[in-house]
Parts: C-alpha cells; structure tokens; sequence
C-alpha cells in the first residue's frame, strides 16, 4: 500500500530557521563599547577642559594680582614697644620692598615673628595698595639668670624671664635700638638654677624660679620699694630663697605668703630706722620672732634711683 512505501527523507538536508543568538549578542557587545568609549572621551575632554580653566585661572590671577607691579611692597612700617631695632624685626620677618603684597602670606609672618623668644605677639595688616604695617609687642625682661655652660665651666651665660616666666636670650647690641645699660642695668640676678629648666620661647616650669617671679612682682608693689633695691636671688635651697639688696643686705624668704613676707620686711626696716640703723641680714623664713641684724645707716650707700620700666627711650620706633 502507498503509505508504506513512501521513502524517508535525510534531515540533515533540510534547512531549519535558527535565531541567530551570537550576531545579536555582538551587536549589542558593540553598542556598548561604543556608548563606553563616548562617556569616557566626554569625561576626559570635561578634565581637560576644566584643567585648561583652572590653569587659566591662575594665569589669570598671576598677571593680575600676584606679579601686578601695582601691588609691589613700597613702605614697610614697623612699630615695636621694646628695645628690638626695627630692621632686624623685618629681617625676622622676611620683609623686602618690591614683594607683592597681595602674595603676602600674613600668617606666615606672624608666626616666624612669634617664634622669637623675645617677641610675645605681632599685627600684621596690608595696608592697598602697597604698604605692610607691622605691631610687635615684645616680652619685658624682669630678672636675669645666670647660668654655667656646662658642668665645670666658669663662664657663663646669661639668660632673661619676663614676668610670666618665659626664658629669653639676651638681645645682641646689633638687633637692638637700646643700648643694653639702659634697659637690663638694674635687673636681678637669679642663680642656684637647673640648666634643664632654661628653654628659651617657654616658661619656666620650676616652682623654686616661679616664687622668685612672683617676690619680684610682690616687691615692685610692697612699701619696701625704694627703700632697698634687689640684685641677687639666690635658689641653691629647695625650701627658701636668700635676696641680696644693692646695699649688701640679706634677707631669706619662704616660698609662700610672699607679701606677707614684705610687709614684716618693711616693718623691721621702720623698727630699724627709728633707732638709726639699717638691716644688714633678716631671715623672714621663721615664723615668729623674725632674727635680725642691724648696722649704722651711714655706713650702708643709698639706694640708686631706679627707672620705671616704660620709660625707655622711644619706646615706639617706626620704620617707613
């Protein structure tokens, strides 16, 4: 029968519809690279541009502003209430004429200035279009500090502390507008001091050097001054101090209660005087019936007039 006769044909031969998965996947793999390759040249070129502005910019500034010899430093003025000559305070500083003044760093002048132990704080303001105006208020020395330079060694260096304590050298002749008699003459001496407690640009942290500060302070207000003078401090003992006046008086202090120290000081000194005498020692480190000796007023010299200490000669110097 014709059914069963019919002959089977070859499938390998017979074309089949395929979806082409791999040119679609290809496609698209393109596509992107593409989108890929714009959004990163966009980027780039957005780099680029905003790199080419900003170098503009700065061109822009530098031409300007920054290097405009309209802004050039033509007047430098400096105003200081020490003994500091106003030309070593601008070399401090790094001040020249010609600088652009807008390119002026001022936060970098007030810091190198206030690095100097002897400076204690400094203005700085531009004055447009082409002025610096510089205040320095320096530390006031108050006593000086004599100390070996090592272990063995006679000689000597000498340190100063403002009333706050801070450790300074002395000022050079050549950095000073003030000859150095005629601000550090009458300072006392302090010694029995540690070596390591003298850094210069910090305070001191000793408590035997901080009495000694504050007696000096407690001095210039008691009733004793003007009636002796201070010179010598002497710390070598951890528990009192011994003062030595201008006239060759000794006096020993504790470390405490120093303007009640002063006012038996000055009591002793009166006693003394109504019998026409003058005290050559007194030891105030006891509590109650104060020891002391006593010598003719005329053999002790008088007292030397001291300075004030703000009438230096042109406290404010300038420098235009």
């Amino acid at each position: 029968m014709w059914p069963f006769n019919r002959k089977g044909r070859n499938r390998r031969f017979e074309r089949s519809n395929v979806l082409e998965v791999k040119l679609n996947s290809r496609q698209l793999r393109a596509a992107r690279m593409r989108r890929a390759s714009v959004a990163v040249g966009a980027a780039l070129a957005a780099v680029f541009f905003l790199f080419l502005l900003w170098r503009l910019c700065l061109w822009t500034m530098d031409r300007l502003v920054y290097e405009n010899p309209a802004f050039a430093i033509q007047s430098i003025r400096i105003e200081t209430d020490g003994v500091l000559a106003p030309e070593q305070i601008r070399r401090w500083a790094d001040l020249r004429e010609g600088q652009n003044l807008l390119a002026l760093d001022l936060m970098r002048v007030k810091r190198d200035l206030e690095l100097v132990p002897v400076i204690q704080a400094v203005a700085v303001e531009r004055v447009l279009p082409r002025s610096v105006h510089l205040r320095v208020s320096e530390r006031q020395p108050v006593a000086q500090v004599l100390q070996p330079l090592g272990p063995g060694v006679r000689e000597q260096t000498v340190f100063t502390l403002d009333a706050r304590g801070y450790v300074m050298l002395p000022v050079s002749p050549a950095q000073r507008a003030v000859p150095w008699s005629a601000t550090n003459e009458f300072l006392p001496i302090i010694t029995g001091v540690s070596y390591l407690e003298l850094r210069p640009g910090r305070p001191v942290e000793s408590p035997q050097l901080k009495a000694a500060l504050r007696l000096l302070a407690e001095f210039d207000r008691s009733p004793m001054v003007g009636l002796v003078d201070l010179r010598w401090i002497d710390l070598s003992s951890p528990e009192v101090m011994t003062v030595t006046t201008g006239q060759g008086a000794r006096a020993t202090f504790p470390m405490t209660q120093l303007d009640q120290q002063l006012r038996r000081w000055w009591a002793a000194h009166q006693y003394a005087r109504r019998q026409g005498k003058v005290l050559s020692s007194i030891d105030l480190s006891v509590a109650n019936n104060v020891p002391f000796t006593t010598v003719d007023a005329a053999a002790v010299p008088p007292v030397p007039p001291k300075p004030a200490k703000n009438t230096i000669p042109n406290p404010r110097k300038k420098n235009v």
